[in-house]
């Protein structure tokens, strides 16, 4: 049966509700494949100036409600802001992405400080702030953060990397140092996110994005008790807020980290069956997901057909649509529309 749907439908849907049709919105929904944001961007200078600059990330954050309507406007902004505001020097250098100064020792560690540099990243709040007074009533308002492992990956390794060995060996050697850093990011974490729903944020997303590289006892160890320990303190803080998890390639580790970390919704990534997500995630959280990013390129009927199989299989139980990843610049914007117009129509 479906529920009786209130004004924001993303967020009655993470209080257990059903509807006729999903609410949805995309990851990465404002991005290089729309033409305004490549032209905003061409003219505000850095990455992180872009993020940082109040005016223009409100205006980034906006363009795809503009262009297709969707349920949600996230927060255009980026995970390494944290360590940013952390006094980390944080870069983005096109064709390579994220470049950091790695922190791998007791030194580094000691230079990280929550209250020296926080100051760099405060326009992030007002942000928020600017977009929740811009919305329609009707639209869910979603802060995010990367969650503590994913985003130390990138301040050990200094950027992105193929077999993450310099973060899992430190972990593995200096486990006590290591854990200085994921507990600093777990304090650090709750107060960006706390800032964020202070601010006018409705719904928390915490991406996880490297989950599923680690062994099921460091899985244990750096994912599922640290996000506990955020959305414990999220929840103690603000009751009324709901969290949505996305630990990326963990497999059967969804099942862990429905049960035990408190999320009222948990994002699947494109590997994960739906049909399986509903059997045994969908009666203990909301699931979003998971339409292929690259299937969102191409269109046409596959898209089509595999956004219709996701909605059969998860419609019977609290969903979101949404994809498995974000979105991919190489998108067609005509795409995304098509996409979201099947969405609005309850199936047959």
């Amino acid at each position: 049966m479906f529920s009786n749907m209130g004004e924001k439908p993303l967020i009655d849907s993470l209080e257990g509700k059903t509807a006729e049709r999903p609410p949805f919105w995309f990851m990465r929904q404002a991005g290089r494949y729309l033409s305004e944001y490549r032209e905003l961007r061409s003219r505000t200078g850095s990455f992180i100036d872009l993020c940082l600059n109040r005016a223009a990330s409100t205006e980034v954050t906006l363009q795809p409600i503009r262009r297709f309507e969707p349920d949600a406007a996230i927060l255009f902004s980026d995970i390494l802001i944290v360590p940013y505001g952390l006094g980390m020097d944080v870069r983005f250098e096109e064709g390579k992405g994220p470049i950091l100064d790695a922190v791998c020792d007791a030194k580094g560690l000691n230079k990280l400080s929550i209250d020296k540099s926080w100051s760099r990243i405060e326009s992030t709040y007002e942000t928020v702030e600017s977009v929740k007074s811009q919305l329609d009533s009707d639209k869910t308002l979603i802060g995010f953060s990367g969650a503590p492992w994913t985003v130390a990956t990138y301040m050990v390794e200094g950027k992105s990397s193929k077999d993450y060995a310099t973060v899992k060996g430190w972990a593995y050697r200096e486990t006590e140092e290591f854990e200085r850093l994921i507990n600093l990011l777990v304090v650090a974490t709750i107060k960006h996110l706390s800032l964020q729903i202070d601010a006018g944020a409705d719904v928390i997303k915490i991406f996880d994005t490297w989950a599923g590289v680690l062994s099921p006892e460091e899985y244990q160890r750096w994912v599922i008790r640290p996000s506990f320990e955020i959305c414990s303190e999220l929840k103690r803080r603000y009751p009324d807020v709901k969290i949505i998890g996305f630990p990326k390639g963990v497999g059967v580790g969804y099942l862990d980290f429905a049960n035990k970390v408190g999320v009222d919704g948990v994002a699947i990534d494109t590997s994960v069956p739906p049909e399986w997500a509903a059997e045994f995630l969908q009666n203990d959280v909301t699931v979003q997901g998971n339409l292929d990013p690259i299937v969102l390129i191409e269109g046409g009927d596959r898209m089509i057909d595999q956004a219709r199989n996701i909605r059969e299989s998860l419609q019977s139980g609290p969903f979101i649509f949404n994809l498995g990843h974000g979105v991919l610049p190489a998108t067609p914007v005509e795409n995304l529309i098509k996409l979201a117009e099947f969405l609005r129509v309850p199936l047959e």
